[in-house]
């Protein structure tokens, strides 16, 4: 269904559009750290070394980790315009000195993520962006599946003492709301159980201001922009002061 379509029946119905899902489509970017200096994090399961002399094993900045779907993979635009790319440059231009690593995985699900959490773990990131459910949610997955396969990612990330934002998702109206309800309710759920910031995508202000591409789901590059400034919002005060 497209996602203009979408937003029409949902003001019919009264439900808000949150951040909302992807097809399955097709798929990375500022001396101080975060807030959490606990401990070193926990060494992942065969974790990738950068070669000696990569630009990644150079950089020594702290990482922000964007994990999730095509809307952080930036499906549709070009290289340099996903929402992690734009969040880079705001960080730049505002003086926070962090690295994002773009971890979307067009058509990615909570399975997928978990299948990958190590990968992500093993960039040792300060605070990982947290974007997934969206595909279970469309494929009709159990409620209660995808509920868990986020705690464990969750949980995985908090091992290696990351901060992590989530991403809360809906599905359209067709989904009926026997459904819906518990889909979203896992959302504000985990985000209570362990003390996380949330934030929705913003796609009705994007299908408003027309931001989304032709097939009415996925984000254009000014989209993505707009997508950045909601994000940063979120992490802004997990982040250590710019100088």
């Amino acid at each position: 269904m497209r996602f203009d379509l979408i937003i029409r029946q949902a003001a019919l119905a009264a439900v808000v559009v949150a951040g909302l899902f992807t097809g399955a489509c097709a798929k990375s970017p500022a001396d101080t750290g975060p807030v959490d200096r606990a401990t070193e994090p926990a060494p992942a399961a065969q974790p990738t070394t950068p070669p000696k002399n990569s630009a990644a094993a150079a950089d020594s900045r702290p990482v922000i980790v964007t994990f999730g779907d095509s809307l952080t993979a930036g499906h549709g635009a070009d290289p340099g315009q996903s929402y992690p790319d734009y969040l880079q440059r705001d960080l730049n231009q505002q003086g926070y000195d962090y690295r994002v690593v773009n971890e979307g995985i067009s058509g990615d699900t909570t399975s997928g993520g978990l299948s990958r959490v190590d990968r992500v773990v093993a960039l040792q990131p300060s605070l990982v962006v947290l974007e997934l459910g969206g595909n279970d949610g469309l494929r009709g997955v159990p409620v209660p599946n995808i509920k868990d396969n986020l705690a464990r990612i969750i949980e995985e990330l908090k091992r290696a003492h990351s901060h992590i934002v989530l991403a809360e998702m809906t599905l359209p109206p067709n989904y009926g709301q026997d459904y819906i309800k518990p889909f979203e309710a896992l959302y504000r759920e985990l985000a209570a159980k362990y003390h996380l910031p949330a934030f929705t995508f913003p796609f009705r202000e994007l299908f408003e201001k027309n931001l989304l591409q032709a097939d009415g789901m996925h984000v254009t590059p000014q989209g993505n922009e707009l997508v950045a400034q909601t994000v940063l919002k979120t992490i802004e005060p997990m982040l250590q002061k710019p100088k």
